[in-house]
């Protein structure tokens, strides 16, 4: 990305754009509704080839990426036989920057002054105790956190996966989100079957293979994604790796996706579990399903009791599933004690459908009353939890990740 402005009278910036699509159609829209005037540049088109050689002041923006020889001969290449002034922007990470020093092309003071900028942009002024810049890294609970909406019910066939799947459907589709859909249930999971996924490679399999030695990887990294946009990741396809899912390695999994994509979406095993329990403490809402007949409206009683003793009665938030097929609504409202945030009428054969064409109801019957249900349960989420969303996310989601690593300005 680089900028150049007159030297005559102030303007905005024009902006060279190098990314693939959808990104690259996204950010020039957003670009130019804001008033920049923005340059799309060919695959493997250089920035300085977009400018003339007379460009007064350019800034380019270097993505080291764990080679900070390669990005060094990038940048002699760009400033040779230019007349103005080339400033660069590496975006580096820890291990890079004593490559970059090293090679005379960073004072490694300045990753503060970008990391500043950042922060500024992201967190509340008011006051705080809390340290944001320790060792010259941000902390990453400053930068912005998705929401977490947990899917649960103690008893089975009320419906979770399907309540799960579509209402991650119809953020990432309607609500134009980045949703990661995480299928938590770790025995009967069938998220990846339900919406026509091959089985990837789980956490549970990326967590031995961590233990043995390989590199990290995040609930982002593993992920699948559908046809819809979402992205879809599993704990476990094998009942018998359970050891290796210690709570806390499955919440500190989701906790870093969460400043990675928008919402998180958590299919869950109907039990009371350790990670499920983990998986409660840190979800923002609760969400429970529950269909008009006893056995799953004595089960959302036994869960309201459970969530009083580990203090996340507050968060709990009833969908009642096949509505008016049996029992009123206000009748299972005053039986289990909740008011039911949302109505998901019964579909009937087109939840099948859509399951046997690898969709979710959202985009394979996008007027079904159901999918307007599920539209209002999305809609009541998203504005207890931050308001309605602006209409470019995507956009702002592509800037964050931007910021997700080190930004270093070489002047």
């Amino acid at each position: 990305m680089g900028a150049t402005r007159s030297p005559v009278e102030p303007s905005r910036p024009s902006i060279a754009i190098s990314l693939a699509e959808p990104e690259r159609s996204e950010l020039d829209a957003a670009l130019t509704a804001a008033g920049y005037n923005t340059i799309q540049l060919q695959p493997g088109e250089s920035i300085v080839e977009a400018f003339s050689a007379s460009t007064p002041t350019l800034i380019a923006v270097v993505d080291v990426a764990g080679d900070p020889a390669a990005a060094a001969a990038r940048v002699e290449e760009a400033r040779r036989g230019r007349a103005g002034h080339l400033s660069v922007m590496f975006l580096a990470g820890d291990a890079e920057l004593d490559g970059l020093e090293a090679a005379g092309l960073v004072d490694v003071d300045e990753i503060w002054r970008v990391e500043a900028m950042a922060i500024r942009a992201q967190v509340p002024t008011e006051h705080s105790s809390d340290a944001v810049l320790s060792g010259g890294n941000v902390d990453s609970t400053w930068t912005p956190a998705a929401p977490v909406f947990a899917v649960f019910n103690p008893k089975g066939g009320v419906g979770k996966t399907t309540i799960a799947t579509n209402l991650a459907a119809v953020l990432q589709i309607r609500k134009r989100l980045n949703v990661l859909l995480l299928d938590a249930d770790t025995v009967t999971g069938h998220v990846a079957m339900s919406l026509g996924l091959p089985n990837g490679r789980s956490a549970a399999d990326s967590w031995i293979d961590e233990d043995a030695g390989y590199t990290h990887e995040s609930l982002l990294d593993l992920a699948t994604v559908h046809s819809s946009g979402i992205r879809v990741v599993a704990l476990s396809s094998n009942p018998l790796s359970h050891p290796t899912l210690k709570p806390d390695r499955v919440t500190d999994a989701i906790s870093e996706a969460r400043h990675a994509v928008d919402a998180i979406i958590v299919d869950m095993h109907p039990s009371y579990s350790d990670v499920n329990l983990g998986i409660f403490a840190i979800a923002d809402r609760i969400i429970v399903p529950v269909t008009p007949d006893l056995p799953a409206m004595r089960a959302a009683i036994q869960l309201k009791e459970v969530a009083v003793e580990v203090g996340v009665r507050d968060r709990l938030a009833m969908i009642i599933n096949r509505a008016n097929s049996g029992v009123t609504v206000a009748d299972m409202e005053s039986t289990v004690g909740l008011p039911a945030v949302a109505h998901i009428r019964s579909a009937g054969l087109h939840f099948v459908w859509s399951a046997n064409a690898g969709m979710t109801l959202i985009d394979k019957f996008p007027r079904h009353q159901a999918t307007q249900d599920f539209e209002h349960l999305a809609n009541r989420l998203v504005a207890s939890y931050s308001g309605e969303p602006a209409p470019q996310r995507s956009t702002s989601s592509l800037l964050r990740n931007l910021f997700g690593r080190k930004a270093i300005v070489e002047a």
